[in-house]
């Protein structure tokens, strides 16, 4: 399991320019696969436990939008509760889960850039007892410098069958994240990366109709 301690105070910020996640597929449905799943457990393994409460409810939204019945772990379960393989299998038998969709961070790359504010000036001239002479005052506001930074984020969604309790389906999301320190309040990037594996789940026959 990796940590994400960047992922909360990064996404408090907007998102100013986001790629949108890049799907690349890592392992196709399996011929075999008991496929397709209509009750699916939904499980983030991030360390920090609002990104995974954040990530595991959009899923669920998209997968309930499709007509599948879905749960988030996290809605079972309290900062307290192990993070072990138990536990999971124990929300499996509670809900009758016939799929888990299991989703980690993989890679993390981030590069941060200061750029400086273009000063704004205002002047006051008047003149004085000389011919073409004048007094100018200038006075000059200028801001601290911007922090842009640049995030390479790279997740990997898993499905595993509760039946033959082993991987039928997996990919890799790759988004690119742009964000201005000085604009806040967006945290649009959970939902995009829901989109995005839950689409590409349905399109590869993933999900009861």
């Amino acid at each position: 399991m990796k940590s994400i301690r960047w992922l909360l105070p990064a996404l408090s910020l907007v998102l100013a320019a986001c790629a949108g996640p890049q799907v690349t597929r890592v392992q196709p449905l399996l011929a075999d696969a008991d496929a397709p799943y209509g009750n699916v457990l939904v499980v983030s393994l991030f360390k920090e436990y609002d990104a995974r409460r954040y990530l595991e409810a959009e899923i669920v939204k998209e997968l309930r939008a499709r007509g599948v019945a879905a749960v988030a772990s996290t809605s079972l379960m309290d900062t307290r509760t192990p993070v072990t393989r138990e536990t999971f299998v124990a929300m499996v038998e509670s809900q009758g889960s016939d799929a888990v969709l299991l989703t980690q961070l993989i890679n993390f790359q981030s590069k941060a850039e200061f750029h400086d504010v273009r000063p704004e000036a205002t002047y006051n001239v008047w003149p004085t007892y000389y011919y073409n002479v004048w007094n100018v005052e200038l006075t000059e506001y200028v801001s601290p410098p911007t922090l842009d930074l640049k995030h390479s984020i790279v997740l990997a969604a898993q499905v595993f069958s509760t039946k033959s309790l082993h991987p039928v389906w997996a990919i890799e999301t790759d988004t690119v994240v742009n964000i201005k320190q000085n604009e806040r309040g967006d945290t649009s990037i959970f939902t995009d990366e829901a989109k995005s594996i839950v689409g590409t789940m349905s399109r590869d026959g993933l999900l009861a109709p």
